[in-house]
């Protein structure tokens, strides 16, 4: 019986594995990246996220898209309190950059939301350069991002709002206690 078990999630495994969609893309793993800033900056751009809003598209097929079409920005806003910010096409951002200036933009951003700023901020110089490597290696491609929108202004379709929700209310002030009960005395 306990010979049975595994080789049962083995069938299995196997079964589900047949069941998923072939895929053309070949995920860079992070040992295949190491030594090669240019697969590294590939592999840090596909676990980063970069694509899930740098890239239209990306999130929808799940994350099959070909390398020719990642990080051309987006027409989809990120509407909330801040306004409306757009993912910049990373591709044109980078082409007025040179690694220098990247090096030193990336390790002091600071954006609207709902950019992780602070993650890119964390990466070791070499990951960020890694980045600037692949995306330079892409080349140009695509249109600007549109300009963000600063906040009262509802963005053109598509956008995706987020909302907060409202402050708690303060809690009311406690009663005064009743103090024992009195009857009035008509006065004659």
């Amino acid at each position: 019986m306990h010979k049975r078990i595994p080789v049962s999630l083995a069938i299995l495994a196997t079964a589900l594995t047949a069941c998923q969609p072939a895929s053309d893309l070949t995920p860079i793993t992070a040992a295949a990246a190491v030594g090669d800033p240019v697969a590294r900056g590939e592999y840090l751009v596909r676990t980063a996220g970069c694509n899930d809003c740098h890239t239209a598209g990306y999130i929808e097929s799940q994350g099959e898209m070909d390398t020719a079409q990642w990080l051309t920005g987006s027409p989809m806003g990120y509407h909330g309190p801040w306004g409306t910010t757009y993912a910049s096409n990373l591709r044109l951002r980078l082409q007025d950059m040179d690694e220098a200036q990247w090096l030193e933009y990336s390790a002091h951003l600071r954006t609207r939301p709902i950019m992780p700023d602070f993650s890119l901020r964390a990466m070791t110089i070499e990951d960020r350069r890694a980045i600037y490597r692949f995306v330079r290696s892409l080349g140009p491609a695509g249109v600007a991002a549109p300009a963000a929108l600063p906040p009262g202004q509802t963005p053109p379709a598509p956008y995706f709002g987020l909302v907060l929700p409202p402050a708690p209310a303060a809690p009311a002030a406690p009663e005064a206690p009743a103090g024992p009960a009195t009857t009035a005395v008509p006065a004659n």
